[in-house]
């Protein structure tokens, strides 16, 4: 089955029980037991949910896993992954990582004696020096956000199976239509389905896929005992938008590589990140697993007075935390999505006061980039810093 065709019959298409084309919303926090002493597939709402089983069907079909499962937000499904580890177990995990993920390893791992180290996730020897006798995982976000690292997901995983070492990759990014980790050897892969797979701005969510039975057990467990599973209502949310979400995104990447060609070329824009971009590091490792450099773009413009002056002046994007709308949106990594990472240690990263990160929406790329032409005309060329292309 070709991917078009299996965003619309991958997962339950038509209701088996009424025959709807559309999974309804099974808004119900129990379910009627005609024999209590039989078993039977749906009890209790944090146990199972019709509506939720389709959305978790159509997920793991996508990603190529046997099995899915959906959370309450992305961290929530993060949360239900790293969280799962015991006392003295140590993870390594890329050092150009997403903030909520950050915040959770530096400040719940120690409370659970859990062992950590972040290492470049560009340099495979990184990886494989921070092993010890006690790693149990390597944690991938590729590309990274919001710099777009990129991460040789089949190296890594090579590297992981010589020691039997876990892999897990956070895939929001390029999402199910652009990577799939699972065919590259990855055991569990987490999205924030908030942003691309749902697509529209209006649900909070995760999942999780995994082809591996004995990690699948233990993530419905968890969903169970944190109660951090998806509500019916969202669930039917994020089957609608993933039946768009490859016609979405075509457009959406479309915009993305072109704007990222034409801020390489401004005067007032200090550095564009973007895995099509000649001198992006990484690009043709990214290409070897990836089939798009997605709807992420990220540009610096030198400083936190040109970033106000840029916003101030920027009407059809709107100014947000997230990312993946039909909307675009830009956000300032710096107070929103690396807040909670130490001043120093973002700035370390390359998340200065200057950086902007973009996520295209669906509007005409000509309206885009005018619109962002307008906004970076009121910022003084003295206060432009010498171009760097990435």
């Amino acid at each position: 089955m070709k991917l078009d065709t299996k965003l619309i019959h991958g997962g339950p298409l038509v209701d088996k029980y009424t025959g709807s084309s559309s999974i309804p919303i099974y808004q119900s926090s129990t379910f009627h037991q005609e024999n209590f002493a039989e078993s039977q597939e749906f009890t209790y709402a944090r146990f199972g949910n019709p509506t939720r089983k389709a959305l978790e069907e159509t997920i793991a079909c996508l990603e190529f896993a046997e099995y899915g499962y959906a959370f309450s937000s992305g961290m929530a499904a993060i949360s239900a992954v790293l969280l799962n580890f015991s006392h003295g177990d140590h993870v390594v995990l890329c050092k150009d990582i997403y903030g909520g993920a950050y915040q959770l390893v530096i400040e719940m791992f120690p409370k659970y004696g859990i062992e950590y180290s972040f290492v470049d996730e560009t340099d495979l020897s990184a990886w494989e020096k921070a092993v010890k006798e006690n790693t149990k995982a390597f944690y991938i976000e590729t590309p990274s956000n919001p710099l777009l690292t990129i991460t040789d997901i089949k190296g890594v995983v090579a590297l992981a199976k010589q020691h039997n070492i876990l892999t897990i990759i956070d895939n929001t990014f390029m999402t199910p239509i652009y990577q799939n980790p699972i065919k590259l050897g990855v055991d569990i892969v987490i999205h924030s389905a908030t942003k691309f797979i749902n697509g529209h701005s209006d649900v909070v969510a995760g999942m999780v896929v995994t082809n591996n039975e004995r990690i699948a057990d233990m993530l419905c467990k968890t969903q169970k005992m944190f109660g951090s599973m998806l509500d019916p209502h969202n669930c039917w949310l994020v089957l609608r938008g993933i039946k768009t979400m490859k016609i979405r995104m075509e457009k959406e990447v479309e915009n993305a590589e072109f704007i990222a060609n034409e801020l390489q070329k401004h005067s007032k824009v200090k550095a564009v990140y973007y895995p099509t971009l000649a001198n992006h590091e990484g690009k043709e490792i990214h290409f070897s697993q990836a089939g798009s450099g997605g709807a992420i773009l990220t540009f610096d413009l030198g400083s936190y007075e040109n970033v106000k002056t840029f916003f101030a002046n920027v009407s059809l994007p709107i100014v947000a935390v997230s990312l993946g709308g039909v909307e675009s949106i830009l956000s300032y990594p710096f107070t929103m999505s690396h807040a909670v990472v130490p001043e120093e240690e973002r700035i370390a990263m390359g998340v200065t006061e200057g950086l902007i990160r973009l996520s295209c929406g669906i509007e005409d790329k000509h309206d885009l980039l005018n619109d962002i032409y307008k906004a970076l005309e009121p910022i003084k060329k003295g206060q432009s810093l010498q171009k760097k292309i990435m």
